[in-house]
């Protein structure tokens, strides 16, 4: 009697390829019928913007050293969008949790499928979803009078991928967060530091303006680089050592979080 067999390799990878990209839309039709958690966290950094910029930017372009708004505006908007990417991911750890409460995950568990998808599903939803706020705020920006005519395609193209490559390692780690949260006003609360952290950075005021005792906190986390890094790309200013430290941030938090999240996932349900 012949035993059987475990699928052939291509096979394996085309069984993983269809259940992730399942995962991906339900995530994206969830995100669809239900944008009010989304629209939430994104309002956020708009409102940050427009409040930085009309009521504090004249002052705050003069304490940074500026001619007037407009180089506030150029200042606070690299900080913004990865802020934006931060408050999107927020939005991950609440549904992922609410998957795992609401039992869904448990049939997932049953059903003759590629477990890893259920996570990658997640994960590229929220990279996506963090892209597209990304654009939106980005586009209010250059409505507002945000300019970047320094970037040449090259420093476009790193900007985009800096973007990317932080939202996939704050997406890991809000996995992560969602997985380990008993519900969902745990999970929102867990995540508040992808928020509060960019206030605590270079986002709205550079860091040798700060006070001495202030500074480590600002200079020792994973913002911080990567917002001189897009600062950089985007305004043709220095990036010195920010930008291998912002590649080593995404890179540590992205494997920490992966680690995190599937070592979670894959232990068994008490």
């Amino acid at each position: 009697m012949s035993t059987p067999t475990a699928p052939a390799r291509p096979a394996r990878i085309s069984l993983a390829v269809r259940d992730s990209s399942t995962m991906l839309r339900r995530n994206l039709l969830h995100a669809r019928r239900y944008p009010s958690m989304t629209l939430n966290l994104l309002l956020t950094p708009i409102m940050l913007l427009l409040l930085f910029v009309y009521i504090f930017g004249d002052t705050m372009s003069a304490g940074i050293g500026g001619g007037d708004r407009s180089d506030y505006i150029a200042y606070i908007v690299p900080g913004l969008l990865l802020m934006t990417i931060g408050s999107t991911t927020i939005g991950t750890a609440v549904s992922i949790t609410n998957d795992m409460t609401e039992g869904i995950i448990a049939r997932f568990r049953t059903m003759a499928i590629h477990r890893p998808s259920v996570l990658v599903g997640h994960v590229v939803g929220s990279v996506l979803q963090s892209v597209m706020s990304v654009v939106l705020v980005g586009a209010v920006a250059v409505a507002i009078g945000f300019r970047s005519t320094d970037a040449n395609a090259l420093e476009w193209l790193a900007a985009f991928g800096l973007l990317v490559l932080f939202a996939l390692a704050l997406t890991w780690i809000a996995v992560g967060m969602g997985l380990s949260s008993p519900n969902a006003e745990a999970a929102g609360n867990n995540a508040m530091p992808l928020i509060l952290l960019p206030l605590l950075s270079s986002a709205f005021v550079p860091v040798d303006a700060m006070p001495g005792w202030f500074r480590p906190v600002a200079e020792y986390q994973p913002f911080t680089p990567a917002i001189e890094t897009l600062r950089g790309l985007l305004l043709g200013t220095g990036i010195g050592h920010n930008g291998w430290l912002a590649v080593a941030w995404c890179l540590g938090l992205a494997v920490l979080g992966c680690f995190w999240s599937t070592s979670k996932f894959n232990a068994d349900p008490k």
